[in-house]
């Protein structure tokens, strides 16, 4: 039967389908509650923040890390910011991780229980239209259709649309709305993103095992990997900047604290000059937190963001403890690894001291990171590596 004369699915059709496979079929995560239990709202919050532009695998030692540590939404409210930035430190995206504190500490003032409806939770720090709807569905089972990468690829496949995700965003939000049953929302969201996580995933869908093929334009094409149909790329442009590895003779390193808002906002950084697409290496020495015989180390340092790709030329020196330029300070060897390092600045990091280690000899090139936003839209519901923000 050709694509376009499919007829639309009937919800309660293609979701007791679901639900049945679902029951069966369904993951075991650690943030979701077993058969028979209710939700912990606490824990599906958690996750939900963590895992925005994340993967299901870099997630979990996050969320046992955070669950261990701060056990209720009052115990992470109570703790410094700085202690949530460095549990956070490596995640990428650090704007969660404030948002995330303020958050809490709301909640907290609420005396620690959540609001249950889409509309209440949305007015909360850092959550939006997704994660209201989530947390609605999953925590409290009310009627919301959550919308991730992989129900948007799930619902693009079902019709066989013929635009892309980004332009077809309204037209795929009223069909998840449609589709929901009501008696059980959160168990269809929930079903929906491990379809896409294990079936029906971006490469190579396994049509013969859905439980909702017969409902699937895009599977009656006969290439269902065709859809969603694909945006045309824009390249990222390239931004140049250096970063500065100082280090004192008794092994501390010259470090500083990135301004709490914007890119890597709080996190922890080796000085630097630069990150703009006409930024002049030639000039970069003259950024220098301080007086040194500053030796440019050679290849450079890449990392790719959501909007433009990073090169980083590392430059080293031994210097004088005693020396600091404003905003910048000494952080002993001992204490670099539990600081709130961002992936790129980790990278650095890690250069400086794999060639320092190396002496004359060039240690190997560190790796160009080549990202994605990938919020449950790949193969592992979020799977890939995400770019920083």
């Amino acid at each position: 039967m050709p694509a376009r004369s499919r007829p639309k699915p009937k919800r309660s059709s293609l979701a007791s389908r679901l639900l049945a496979w679902w029951d069966i079929h369904r993951r075991s995560l650690p943030w979701r509650a077993r058969r028979g239990e209710s939700p912990d709202p606490y824990a599906v919050w958690l996750s939900e923040i963590l895992l925005q532009q994340t993967t299901v695998a870099a997630a979990t030692p996050y969320f046992h890390r955070f669950l261990t540590r701060w056990p209720r939404v009052e115990d992470l409210a109570a703790a410094p910011i700085e202690e949530v930035m460095r549990s956070f430190a490596g995640l990428g995206y650090y704007s969660r991780a404030r948002n995330m504190h303020r958050c809490a500490q709301e909640i907290a003032r609420r005396g620690g229980v959540f609001p249950k409806d889409e509309a209440s939770l949305r007015m909360l720090p850092g959550i939006g239209a997704y994660t209201s709807a989530a947390m609605a569905a999953i925590a409290f089972n009310g009627q919301a259709s959550p919308v991730d990468g992989n129900i948007a690829r799930i619902i693009a496949r079902l019709g066989a649309l013929p635009r892309p995700i980004k332009e077809a965003r309204s037209e795929i939000a009223a069909t998840a709305v449609a589709l929901t049953p009501p008696d059980r929302p959160g168990d269809f969201a929930q079903a929906l993103m491990d379809l896409g996580a294990t079936i029906c995933t971006p490469r190579s869908p396994d049509c013969p095992a859905c439980p909702i093929k017969a409902d699937c334009a895009a599977s009656a094409s006969g290439d269902p990997q065709a859809f969603p149909r694909r945006a045309l790329k824009t390249p990222r442009p390239l931004r140049k900047g250096a970063a500065f590895f100082a280090k004192a003779p008794n092994g501390s390193v010259l470090m500083r604290t990135r301004a709490p808002k914007g890119l890597l906002g709080g996190t922890v950084e080796l000085p630097g000059a630069g990150w703009s697409v006409d930024f002049d290496v030639g000039d970069a020495p003259k950024y220098a937190p301080v007086r040194a015989a500053w030796r440019r180390l050679p290849g450079v340092v890449e990392q790719a963001f959501t909007h433009f790709t990073l090169q980083l030329t590392i430059y080293a020196a031994q210097a004088d403890a005693e020396a600091a330029t404003d905003g910048c300070y000494w952080v002993a060897e001992a204490e670099i690894d539990g600081l709130a390092l961002s992936g790129v600045m980790a990278k650095a990091l890690a250069y400086a001291r794999r060639y320092e280690h190396a002496g004359a000899e060039r240690p190997s090139s560190p790796p160009a990171v080549r990202s994605s936003n990938m919020r449950r839209n790949a193969p592992s519901a979020k799977s890939g590596a995400a770019p920083e923000s």
